[in-house]
């Protein structure tokens, strides 16, 4: 195996990358190595459904299909080896038919098909020792010594940033939100990199127009989270426990949230929210069950312990898990793309195995004295306030605004992002998303005149929102988002994070931070690319870095 995908890959004075058997976040050989197949006959999927689109033919299935495949290989989402043999005979069985339907496509239009190369013919085993015999072929080092580092570390930009474009349009699919252009988009990342392209200015290009397309993503999960469930309105959720029957989800997915609500409606169990579907709790839709009870624990590296803790079952439905421990192995549950072997899986929206075990523990014993934090503040609540925002600004009470966002993890040095909101001046407003959040979410910030200094903007998944407010609030003021009393300060730990980061880019933002860590697919030389290009510059010292922000926007 060789991954280097997230923020906590191995890294050395030899270089970074898990390899070995198992790599840092748990994952093993064997499973890494099938997700590479996956991905590559992906490619081939990829590349017929690309040029099938060209001839005005498509394919819904194939192109849904590529999200949740793309889905279950970011970082901490599926371990189960088995599940990928599954997958990749799915996608070999619907890049067959995706060829089939170019082929047709092509005819009609009086065309002679090509014979597209690489992974469009690529033949993938029937069995898992055939296609771990074959991962040498779908390794994205496999023609290191031929390209130079600063060509794979492109691929794997695009490879990496794509596996986000994918997550996000899965959950907003999920929803009913599709838009063409998202699959057009990826069909075509996936047609370049199955031509394992060689130059710099072509791979750049696609990074670019990724992010484009994630923005486009978000825009749909946006409209398919409000859509179904409202617009997030500023809401206090409790963070303690209430005596009863429990169930804790986690993950991201609002749709299995609530499908979860229904199931325990009317059943004395209560639901709790954990790490980034605790901005569930805004939603009128969702906070108007009476027993989604709160937000239970902290980010995701911590669920080892608190699902230890926990006195009911446990369901994760995307990213992010740990290899579940003994004590609360038996009562965890995976959804949707995550999977564990041995881990019960929820398939169709049956929750009642879920209920019937929350019924079956002994749940909370007692009442835990009351605790709440404020969250809701999405583009609607933010921009519904824009002209006392606006008055703020313009009256020296708001000097500055800082979106302190993005992936919470284990690493050390991640403290910086609660040091910089513990240090930024009374006089600065702090925007949020993300799990990195939980590191401050809990402290008391105080308030601007009548807003608060902390304004939770919701998940990762509501980056979309945060860069809405930005544009208006730029074109309140008449100025460009970079001309803007704001600083983004932003914490990357898997696929997702870099898929926002293309968008910021692609968007022209520039003078970002990011930590605690560069990702170790950026060569030297492409680190210095984007910091000629887009300004981005790498953490340092949380006092340092608020100073540096505040002079250069003085």
């Amino acid at each position: 195996m060789f991954c280097y995908q997230c923020e906590q890959t191995f890294r050395s004075d030899e270089g970074a990358g898990c390899a070995g058997t198992k790599g840092m976040c748990g994952k093993d050989a064997a499973t890494a190595d099938l997700q590479d197949v996956l991905l590559h006959v992906c490619e081939g999927l990829g590349q017929y459904l690309h040029h099938a689109r060209a001839l005005g033919a498509t394919d819904a299935e194939g192109d849904r299909f590529l999200l949740f495949a793309f889905f279950t290989t970011l970082t901490n989402v599926n371990f189960n080896a088995a599940r990928f043999v599954q997958l990749i005979a799915e996608a070999a069985r619907l890049r067959d038919r995706a060829r089939a339907l170019y082929e047709r496509a092509a005819r009609a239009a009086a065309k002679i098909p090509e014979n597209l190369p690489g992974a469009a013919v690529f033949v993938p085993a029937s069995d898992m020792n055939g296609l771990l015999a074959q991962a040498g072929e779908a390794a994205i080092r496999k023609d290191a010594a031929i390209v130079g580092e600063d060509v794979i570390g492109l691929r794997s930009l695009v490879l990496y940033g794509l596996k986000g474009v994918c997550a996000y349009a899965h959950h907003a699919r999920v929803l009913g939100e599709e838009r063409p252009e998202i699959y057009a988009a990826v069909e075509h990342a996936l047609d370049l990199l199955a031509r394992e392209p060689k130059d710099i200015e072509p791979l750049l290009e696609e990074a670019l127009a990724l992010g484009r397309a994630n923005f486009v993503a978000m825009e749909a999960l946006d409209a398919a989270n409000t859509g179904a469930f409202g617009t997030p309105q500023p809401t206090q959720v409790r963070v303690t426990p209430v005596k009863g029957k429990a169930i804790l989800v986690s993950g991201h997915d609002l749709k299995d949230l609530h499908e979860i609500l229904e199931a325990t409606k009317d059943k004395g169990i209560n639901v709790y929210t954990h790490g980034e579907l605790l901005p569930a709790h805004a939603y009128p839709k969702l906070k108007a069950y009476p027993h989604l009870a709160g937000n239970y624990g902290g980010a995701w590296q911590d669920q080892q312990k608190e699902f230890a803790d926990f006195p009911g079952p446990i369901v994760m439905t995307s990213n992010c898990l740990i290899e579940p421990q003994a004590r609360y192995r038996g009562r965890i549950f995976t959804a949707g793309p995550v999977g564990w072997a041995g881990l019960r899986h929820i398939a169709e929206g049956d929750f009642s195995q879920v209920v019937q075990a929350a019924l079956a523990l002994p749940g909370f014993p007692e009442d835990v004295e009351e605790k709440t934090i404020t969250i809701g503040f999405g583009r609607t609540a933010v921009l519904g306030v824009a002209d006392k925002v606006i008055e703020a600004v313009k009256a020296g009470q708001i000097r500055h605004f800082f979106l302190v966002g993005g992936c919470d993890g284990a690493a050390p040095g991640r403290n910086y992002y609660s040091d910089f909101a513990d240090e930024a001046p009374d006089d600065t407003v702090i925007l949020t998303i993300g799990c990195g959040k939980y590191r401050f979410n809990k402290h008391d910030f105080g308030t601007i005149g009548e807003l608060p200094r902390l304004l939770d903007m919701g998940q990762c998944n509501d980056a979309y929102s945060a860069l809405v407010v930005a544009t208006k609030l730029a074109e309140a003021f008449g100025v460009g988002v970079n001309e803007l009393p704001l600083s983004l300060i932003v914490s990357w730990f898997e696929q997702k994070a870099a898929a926002v980061l293309l968008t910021l880019l692609a968007l022209g933002v520039r003078n970002v931070r990011l930590g605690p860590t560069l990702p170790a697919f950026l060569t030297p030389a492409l680190v210095n690319v984007l910091v000629e290009k887009f300004g981005i510059q790498p953490i340092g010292e949380a006092k340092a870095d608020i100073a540096a922000a505040l002079a250069r926007a003085a």
